[in-house]
């Protein structure tokens, strides 16, 4: 794990400042860390839509090199701002549909990042790694900063596959994973918030579409169930990544009481979500242990600034969130499907 503090961050830029394509921007990097790649502006009277707009092949390639860049003093000051920095680069966000934690629409397709609790920690992961279908890119606004942590701590996800032992690697690989969803207990989300809609039969035809094997039970519940990829190859760089949630489905990676008390509750198969390998078999704790030491090895930690923008390929990283204290507001963007039989390996 690597720790930039916001006087080295600022330091490391200056050491590190690449040659400037454009005198409205700095580029940086983080002392000798590939990620993220750093534009500042020079003024925040910079516009940064308008900037990307012009400068989007360069973007594009520099988030296949380094698989995140954060856009840092361009004055970008509210959603509908942040929306059309997105729209510069990507020409269209996408809904969250099946969705697997709380969020709140905040403008247009923007949302609240996850709604848990602040003392709780989001581990990474690639968003909807746990589906057949994919945002590749991932947008973040810091519009408010907390007064202590509430960082959005990232990972290079090639990094992650590699240091992953290649036993573990090639079980997953050649099985897959399976996530079972149980919902309708009041435990977890329900099939309303999830789907995004209140027809079973708008939510039959999703998962026609996905893939996804459902059944309705007693008293409106639904389970659903779906075996997607473990690793994927990128589209575009051809490199393998480290790409699903079993570390975050399984039932073991709840706190040792929670866990007990919801195998009490509801037994495993009633679970609200748990995860095997594709064939059905068990996943080991102690490998998911392994997977979460790989992430934590790799974990990238800097200091927000309100109005910064970070953009990630979401193949080629991972991202989280840190406990904090007080209010913190950073709001979420998504772009660019992808689909599973695209990135097959």
């Amino acid at each position: 794990m690597q720790t930039v503090t916001i006087s080295d961050f600022e330091n490391a830029i200056r050491r590190s400042r690449i040659s400037q394509a454009s005198s409205a921007v700095k580029y940086g990097r983080l002392g000798d860390l590939n990620l993220p790649l750093v534009i500042e502006a020079t003024s925040s009277t910079v516009d940064l839509s308008a900037w990307l707009a012009s400068h989007r092949d360069e973007v594009e390639t520099h988030l296949l090199e380094s698989g995140g860049v954060l856009f840092r003093g361009f004055g970008v000051d509210s959603p509908q701002a942040f929306e059309k920095v997105i729209c510069a680069l990507s020409d269209r966000l996408l809904d969250y549909s099946y969705r697997s934690t709380p969020r709140t629409v905040v403008s247009g397709k923007v949302y609240t990042s996850t709604e848990y609790p602040p003392h709780q920690t989001i581990p990474l992961h690639n968003e909807n790694a746990y589906a057949r279908s994919w945002p590749m890119k991932i947008w973040f606004f810091s519009r408010l900063c907390a007064p202590s942590g509430g960082e959005t701590p990232i990972a290079d996800s090639r990094r992650v596959y590699q240091r992953i032992p290649e036993r573990i690697r090639e079980r997953f690989e050649q099985h897959g994973v399976t996530y079972v969803r149980n919902y309708g207990s009041g435990f977890d989300l329900p099939w309303q918030d999830v789907f995004q809609t209140s027809s079973k039969q708008e939510v039959e035809q999703f998962c026609a579409t996905a893939g996804i094997e459902l059944e309705w039970l007693p008293d409106d519940r639904l389970r659903t169930r779906q075996t997607c990829q473990a690793v994927a190859k990128h589209p575009k760089t051809g490199e393998p990544v480290w790409f699903n949630q079993a570390h975050l489905f399984h039932v073991s990676r709840l706190p040792i009481e929670v866990r007990e008390a919801v195998l009490v509750i509801f037994g495993e198969e009633d679970l609200p979500r748990n995860v095997y390998y594709g064939d059905g078999s068990p996943i080991s704790a102690a490998d998911l242990d392994v997977i979460d030491e790989a992430y934590e090895q790799e974990k990238i930690i800097f200091p927000w600034l309100e109005g910064d923008v970070l953009v990630l390929d979401n193949m080629l990283s991972a991202h989280a969130r840190n406990p904090f204290v007080g209010k913190r507001e950073v709001i979420v963007g998504m772009t660019d499907l992808q689909s599973e039989s695209e990135t097959a390996t």
